[in-house]
């Protein structure tokens, strides 16, 4: 475990910016290669890594064992169509068929608990994006994955997941700030332009963040576009420059404005929204110079190295600063101290959580 930010190496400290994706459902030739490269803070596995119950947990232990910094062991479990261990455990409800905060407290408990037993130790959730009536006709793929009509509504329900969930040992994500539900087009084709003002943004999408931040451990940043905001900036080509590399946004709003010192992450760097505009590499510098301490590139292996080496090189000739970098370790550490050890794998375990999650589904339907 890190102590300090003088325990590491660059290479090492740049290696704990990285939260990366690994391509198999074992550790083969090729991924002990680039986890030995990298040495990366953090690792999210994806439908494809996830096959059944005790070959996750051993994938999860052989990518820990192999690591000398114990990284942040993720996956994106909201329910619904965003539902990663459907071959594990009983399919889980979406956000929106949630109702009442004691029915997303329960859903925060059943999704920490599998996760738990599993072996993670974080979850890319829950979803704050606010999807109104109007919103609902977008097809911007987050109609099912939000928790309410409204931000009032959606700050009660996620508080409750996001507090149950981290009562019961795994960190939580608020994503995606500063708000997609007014996008009309999905972040992984292309860049949504949000045209919205900035009082409704303000008002509506800003709502939850403002109520949930002092109880979240760390923030997803969207890739997106806000043209009427004050502090949209533009980037050397004119273009709008993604909220996830905009300093505006991510210090200026989310650190000075509303005061979040937590861990502050990169929506995946591969997405459309980032690749057809940005070299990965690129991108890798403006989001860590923006702000952002750590950087999701969940697929390519080939990306995953280049924005690597791209971050050390820009760290080595000053491009990135020392005490830029030492901010991002310092958070790091800091969360990385307060993880919870993994529960004991045990099948009879995963075989109750998933009938208790039939149940669940027909109570909501009820």
């Amino acid at each position: 475990m890190i102590d300090s930010t003088n325990s590491l190496s660059l290479e090492q400290k740049v290696g704990q910016l990285f939260f990366i994706g690994i391509p198999g459902a074992e550790i083969d030739d090729s991924t002990r290669e680039l986890l030995g490269e990298i040495l990366p803070g953090g690792i999210c596995l994806f439908a494809r890594n996830i096959r059944e119950a005790e070959q996750t947990r051993k994938l999860l232990d052989d990518i820990t064992a192999l690591l000398p910094v114990s990284p942040f062991l993720s996956i994106d479990q909201e329910g619904g169509l965003v539902d990663r261990l459907r071959r594990v455990v009983t399919p889980m409800p979406a956000a929106n068929k949630i109702r009442s905060v004691a029915e997303a407290a329960k859903l925060g408990e059943i999704i920490a608990l599998t996760l738990r037993s599993l072996g993670f130790n974080m979850n890319f959730a829950p979803v704050v994006d606010v999807i109104d009536e109007t919103r609902a006709a977008y097809s911007n793929g987050l109609h099912s994955r939000a928790f309410g009509r409204d931000g009032e509504q959606v700050a009660d329900l996620a508080s409750a997941f996001l507090d149950s969930l981290q009562d019961h040992g795994i960190v939580g994500c608020l994503k995606h700030f500063p708000g997609l539900g007014a996008s009309q087009v999905d972040s992984h084709e292309e860049l949504p332009v949000v045209e919205i003002s900035e009082n409704e943004l303000s008002e509506i999408d800003l709502y939850p963040y403002r109520e949930m931040l002092s109880r979240a451990k760390s923030v997803m940043i969207a890739h997106a576009g806000y043209p009427q905001h004050r502090l949209q900036e533009t980037d050397k080509h004119g273009k709008l420059l993604p909220s996830s590399l905009s300093r505006n946004f991510v210090t200026t709003i989310l650190r000075d404005e509303l005061q979040f010192d937590g861990l502050v992450i990169t929506d995946d760097l591969e997405m459309g929204a980032i690749v057809k505009n940005y070299g990965i590499g690129d991108a890798c510098k403006m989001a860590i110079n923006a702000g952002a301490d750590m950087l999701a590139i969940c697929a390519d292996p080939d990306k995953i190295v280049e924005g690597y080496r791209t971050v050390l090189a820009a760290a080595k000739s000053g491009d990135i600063s020392t005490e830029r970098i030492d901010e991002s370790i310092l958070r790091i550490a800091t969360l990385k101290r307060k993880l919870h050890l993994p529960t004991q794998f045990d099948t009879d375990k995963l075989r109750l959580l998933s009938a208790e999650i039939v149940g669940f589904n027909q109570n909501l339907t009820s």
